[in-house]
């Protein structure tokens, strides 16, 4: 099992969780934008509502991955 310590970054100690958020996020930012080109949202009641929980489910996803 192969968990994450601290990320150093310039002699800024970051949480692992940092890392899996900015990775979430570019994954999020890129799946909005294929989810818009092929009009999914226009079957969405909230998008924004969407959006939050789609993040959340990327972040939860990422963060079981790297605990393994």
């Amino acid at each position: 099992m192969l968990m994450l310590k601290e990320i150093d970054l310039f002699g800024v100690f970051l949480a692992p969780m940092m890392l899996y958020v900015v990775i979430a996020g570019a994954l999020w930012l890129g799946l909005r934008r294929l989810l818009s080109r092929f009009g999914v949202y226009r079957a969405v009641w909230h998008p924004p509502l969407f959006n939050a929980a789609l993040f959340l489910i990327l972040l939860a996803g990422i963060a079981a991955a790297g605990y393994r």
